[in-house]
C-alpha cells in the first residue's frame, strides 16, 4: 500500500476544503471497499480526509421524504421503522447487499460510490480503462460472465455493484452534494454516468464534492414493493441480475409502477418504457412479459454472459408477479 497523509475533518466545510485543495486527496468513511483497493494498489490516494465524525448520521422524515445522512450505515437504515413500513424494496436491497459485519460498517454514501467488482479493474497487472484511461478493456475478450449487458461499449462492460442504488433509483431518490460553491441536489437517475468513452468518470461529482444526504421519497399508500436478487449463492455474493419494483394496484389495474435493474447494467438501470407498459394495465402474465422484454431492450451480450438477458427478463416477471399476488391476497399494506 502506498503511504498517505491522514486528516480528520471537524466539519463538512473543513472536509470539502481539504479535499478540494489537493488533487491527490479523497474522503474516508466506512472504508469497506476503499481500503481493499488501496491494499491492492488499485486506488492510491496521497491524502485521506476522515469524515466519520461528521454529523451526517441522522434519518428524518420531511413531508413524505426520508432524509438520510450519508454516514448512516446500511444496517441502521435497514432497521429504521419507516423504511420497513414504507420502503420494503430499499430494506431488502440493504439486507441482501452485504454481510451483517459489513452492513454495520458500510455507509450509505460509500455504498452509492463503491467501485465495480470487475476482476480486471481490481488487477493492476492487466488493462482497464476505468483504472487507467486509454489502456483498453481486458473484459471484452476475457472472462465476462459477471459483466453488464446494458449500457456497455467497447471501452467498458463492468457492472455496477450496489444493490441499494438500484432500489433508490427505482423510487426517484436524490443526493445532496456539498462543494466549495455550495449545495446542489441531483436525482440518482442523473447521478451515474454510463461508460461511453470515459469509463473512469463514473458519476457527476467534481473533485472535492461530498455527498451529505440522501432524499428518499416514500412510496404511496397502497404500494407493494420488493427487491429480488439472483446470484450464484445465497450469501455474500453479487447479483447476476436483480430487480427493484413497486406497484400500486387498485380495482384490477396497475395505477403506478416503478422498475429498476441491477447486475445487468453499467449503472443502476431504470426502465421507464417498461413502467409505461405497466401503468393502467391489468396485472397479468402477458403484461409482465411485455414489461420484461422492454426492460432488457437493447441488451448486448458478451462471450460469456448472454444468459443474463433471459435471466433478467425472468427476474422481472417473477418480481412483478410476486407483488401482484401479494396485492391480491393481502390488499393494501398497512403503513406506519
Amino acid at each position: 500500500m502506498r503511504s498517505f497523509a491522514y486528516v480528520r475533518a471537524t466539519t463538512v466545510e473543513h472536509a470539502v476544503a481539504e479535499v478540494t485543495a489537493d488533487p491527490d486527496a479523497t474522503y474516508l468513511a466506512g472504508g469497506t471497499t476503499q481500503v481493499d483497493l488501496m491494499k491492492d494498489e488499485v486506488f492510491r490516494p496521497g491524502r485521506l480526509v476522515d469524515i466519520t465524525r461528521l454529523p451526517l448520521r441522522d434519518v428524518v422524515s420531511e413531508d413524505g421524504t426520508l432524509v438520510v445522512g450519508a454516514l448512516t450505515t446500511m444496517e441502521e437504515l435497514a432497521a429504521h421503522e419507516v423504511v420497513a413500513g414504507r420502503l420494503p424494496l430499499v430494506r431488502q436491497a440493504l439486507l441482501l447487499g452485504a454481510s451483517p459485519q459489513l452492513r454495520h460498517m458500510a455507509t450509505l454514501g460509500g455504498n452509492l460510490l463503491q467501485r465495480t467488482r470487475c476482476r480486471y479493474f481490481r488487477d493492476p497487472g492487466v488493462a482497464c480503462n476505468k483504472r487507467e484511461p486509454g489502456a483498453g478493456c481486458s473484459a471484452v475478450d476475457g472472462y465476462n460472465r459477471m459483466h453488464a449487458v446494458l449500457g456497455t461499449g467497447p471501452a467498458c462492460i463492468a457492472t455496477h455493484a450496489s444493490d441499494v442504488a438500484v432500489a433508490l433509483v427505482a423510487v426517484d431518490a436524490s443526493v445532496r452534494i456539498r462543494g466549495r460553491g455550495g449545495e446542489r441536489v441531483v436525482p440518482l437517475t442523473e447521478f451515474y454516468r454510463v461508460p461511453g468513452s470515459t469509463p473512469h468518470v463514473e458519476n457527476v461529482l467534481a473533485h472535492g464534492e461530498l455527498i451529505t444526504h440522501l432524499e428518499i421519497p416514500l412510496l404511496p399508500p397502497g404500494a407493494r414493493s420488493g427487491y429480488l436478487k439472483v446470484r450464484d449463492r445465497a450469501s455474500y455474493e453479487f447479483a447476476l441480475a436483480s430487480v427493484a419494483a413497486a406497484l400500486v394496484i387498485d380495482d384490477g389495474r396497475i395505477r403506478a409502477a416503478r422498475l429498476a435493474l441491477g447486475g445487468v447494467g453499467t449503472v443502476p438501470w431504470r426502465v421507464p418504457r417498461a413502467e409505461e407498459l405497466l401503468r393502467d394495465a391489468a396485472p397479468d402474465a402477458e403484461v409482465f412479459s411485455a414489461a420484461a422484454e422492454a426492460a432488457l431492450s437493447g441488451a448486448v451480450a458478451q462471450s460469456g454472459n448472454g444468459f443474463k438477458i433471459e435471466l433478467g427478463r425472468r427476474a422481472v416477471v417473477r418480481m412483478l408477479s410476486t407483488l401482484a399476488e401479494e396485492s391480491e391476497n393481502h390488499g393494501p399494506p398497512r403503513h406506519r
